[in-house]
């Protein structure tokens, strides 16, 4: 996955905070609705083997499939939890109110599951950014 990105500091060991403009899924022109709730702009940091500088436009990437397996955790693993707890429940015979209890249990469970599993994540682990080229 490649994203255009400005480079707003430049640290030693050859690495980079940059700035990178989030995509909207209304078309990323917000002056015309104006609906959005999170800031557009990101900060990361890149591992900066163009040895870009401040201010330039850089491209960054980082593996497509790191992306797709964050977004299948935090999105798609509490769903299934959430509707496997209330399969459990239905299947153990419990009432309407019981079944979405115990599915929102599961949910919650799932989701601390996964938040501490993220905190004892290796480093080598994590998504990391680099930058490919410049831009400008």
């Amino acid at each position: 996955m490649t994203q255009e990105a400005v480079v707003t500091r430049v640290l030693p060991h050859r690495m980079a905070e940059v700035a990178v403009t989030r995509k909207t899924a209304c078309g990323g022109n917000c002056g015309s609705c104006e609906s959005c709730l999170f800031q557009s702009e990101m900060k990361t940091m890149a591992y900066n083997r163009c040895e870009a500088s401040l201010g330039q436009r850089v491209l960054i990437e980082t593996q497509s499939s790191r992306i797709y397996g964050a977004a299948l955790l935090v999105y798609i693993v509490p769903l299934i939890c959430f509707l496997a707890g209330y399969a459990a429940a239905y299947l153990f015979g419990l009432t309407e109110g019981g079944c979405v209890a115990v599915s929102f249990a599961s949910l919650i469970i799932g989701s601390a599951l996964i938040v501490s599993l993220q905190k004892k994540k290796k480093p080598d682990e994590e998504i990391r950014f680099e930058i490919v080229s410049l831009l400008e």
